[in-house]
């Protein structure tokens, strides 16, 4: 279906913006659907993005998914919020009713569908987390909630990976960034939530030598599909878990916030992102 001037309205915000492959995720699903909508990306320039997210709110659409560095702002933008985006500090999802903003966090749902399909057990062993943003604070909560027996944190301005643990989880041990690699040895988790990999930025640089056999490297960058960080973990022999997992599974619930209905099950969206990457590539 053609959109017309009815159309549902919803995007995706960020800055950059242009290597987000959820505006292909959602046409995918709307065109299965056959419904009037509309996906969009708005590119948001750091210069009073908080004023930004309280225009669009204005602007009828329904709501917007947020990706970096807004997950944070996005949050603050709002007038009301889940008790999963409080805790975390960070949304990625707003939606917009009534002249009200609510935000809410699927990347919590996001990272678990990721793990679970890619075979790795938060409970099963301890979990390096690289970085502390907004997807970084929800990864966190996320592991608490499965049950990850220690969480260990490093970030480059390490008051940022304090202030993570103080009001998510007090009993992570923080670990410095010149000394990241020193929380391989026992990791069952070692997971990328910096930017760092994502498109011309510099790879992440780990020793995986020093990483068990039984380790899982997951990164939750998808543009390139497999990062520099990904394919050392695999030529080192370990499982890895790329970033287009935890992409779709917290777009699900988005979608239906924005459309009023569930995405189709039963298309192989996977399969036609990693098209689209191919492409690109």
């Amino acid at each position: 279906m053609k959109p017309s001037g009815a159309a549902l309205v919803a995007g995706v915000a960020g800055w950059p913006i242009s290597h987000s492959l959820s505006p292909r995720l959602m046409a995918a699903w709307i065109e299965a659907a056959n419904i009037d909508a509309i996906y969009a990306p708005f590119a948001i320039g750091q210069a009073g993005a908080g004023e930004a997210f309280k225009a669009l709110a204005k602007t009828g659409l329904t709501g917007l998914n947020v990706t970096l560095p807004y997950k944070v702002l996005a949050l603050q933008s709002a007038d009301q919020s889940s008790e999963a985006a409080r805790i975390i500090g960070a949304a990625n999802l707003l939606t917009f009713k009534d002249g009200k903003t609510y935000a809410d966090n699927t990347d919590v749902a996001g990272f678990l569908t990721a793990l679970s399909e890619g075979g790795a057990k938060p409970k099963a062993g301890p979990a390096l987390v690289l970085g502390a943003g907004g997807a970084a604070r929800a990864i966190v909560y996320a592991l608490k909630l499965a049950g990850c027996p220690e969480i260990l944190l490093s970030n480059r301005t390490e008051e940022r990976a304090k202030a993570l643990a103080r009001d998510i989880a007090p009993d992570s041990k923080i670990i410095p960034w010149e000394n990241r690699d020193d929380g391989l040895k026992e990791a069952h988790l070692v997971i990328n939530t910096t930017a760092l990999g994502l498109n011309s930025h510099d790879d992440l640089e780990i020793d995986w030598k020093k990483a068990p056999p039984t380790c899982f490297a997951v990164d939750i960058v998808y543009v390139p599909l497999e990062t520099g960080f990904l394919k050392d973990a695999s030529q080192a022999g370990l499982k890895t878990i790329d970033g287009l997992g935890m992409l779709i599974g917290q777009a699900r619930p988005s979608f239906e916030a924005f459309y009023g209905q569930s995405a189709n099950s039963e298309l192989d969206v996977r399969s036609i992102l990693e098209a689209v990457l191919r492409q690109a590539s």
